[in-house]
């Protein structure tokens, strides 16, 4: 893809997070906007490192007369890529979030057994992830709705629904399909306020011009939230670093969940390098 090196940090993350197996097949959800056109086309690089391959999935609800042009945007995406594209069609019935998400879901389903994708991959980003979690809020949610979207889940047996970019802020997504010169298209229903999703998505316009990373500190807190309630390897090692840290210096004054964070992931991996945890305190991963 043209104009990828100055994005290669992008793709390598989200290929180590779909790490993808020889002769897998990944399924993409294309609704032909620019998040899933990002991620049409890093699914795409992944597969190719990994001599496996993609499928862009189209679902189209007929909810508006330019659907089919996201469909043939879908369709260009796909040559533009060499990935097969396999479109749906539902027909204009409910307008109803909860039930299109469903059918949506189902459809995906369907084309995952086709063609024989185990795992389908939707374009859910850092955005997407704090209006989950403030309309969670908003709510009066417990722990578990604050946990906002989750990166995996069973869609159906034998079949897992993956999220590799929650973490990702969506002007990425964007420079990443100007950098590839990837066709898009725009949905003007993400303008229409009457849906709470594009209210809070509206107001929030207003706080990243004062909070520029927002929605990737709500979305490493998500994730962070949802580590410690399933008890992962990286919440019990920034536990035992904060209890070491205290024991050692006193307090655990000026520590961040980031900082800890970039030390437990580092020690997951076994990534070498220096982290700074508080004035006079670094560690040091070999």
């Amino acid at each position: 893809m043209r104009g990828a090196k100055p994005h290669a940090a992008l793709e390598t993350a989200v290929a180590r997070r779909v790490a993808a197996q020889p002769g897998e097949v990944l399924l993409a959800a294309v609704s032909g906007g620019p998040d899933s056109a990002a991620l049409g086309a890093l699914l795409a690089r992944a597969a190719q490192s990994a001599e496996a391959s993609v499928v862009f999935a189209h679902v189209n609800h007929e909810l508006r007369p330019s659907s089919w042009q996201d469909e043939a945007v879908a369709l260009a995406l796909g040559a533009a890529l060499g990935a097969r594209v396999v479109a749906r069609s539902l027909g204009p019935g409910t307008r109803d979030e909860e039930r299109l998400r469903d059918e949506r879901y189902a459809a995906l389903g369907e084309i995952a057994k086709a063609t024989g994708a185990r795992r389908v991959f939707t374009a859910h980003h850092a955005a997407d992830q704090t209006e989950t979690v403030l309309l969670a809020l908003f709510r009066g949610a417990g722990p578990a709705g604050l946990c906002g979207i989750p990166e995996r889940r069973e869609l159906e047996p034998g079949l897992e629904l993956v999220r590799p970019l929650l973490e990702i802020e969506p002007e990425a997504l964007r420079d990443y399909c100007a950098a590839g010169h990837l066709p898009i298209a725009l949905d003007p229903s993400n303008l229409d306020e009457r849906y709470r999703r594009n209210a809070v998505r509206s107001a929030l316009e207003a706080l990243r011009s004062e909070f520029p990373h927002l929605d990737a500190a709500v979305a490493r807190c998500a994730r962070i939230l949802t580590e410690e309630r399933t008890g992962t390897q990286a919440a019990h090692l920034r536990e035992r670093l904060r209890a070491e840290l205290v024991a050692s210096q006193g307090d655990a004054r000026e520590l961040t969940f980031e900082r800890l964070d970039a030390v437990a992931r580092a020690l997951e991996t076994g990534r070498p390098g220096r982290h700074h945890l508080r004035r006079g305190v670094t560690v040091v991963v070999k």
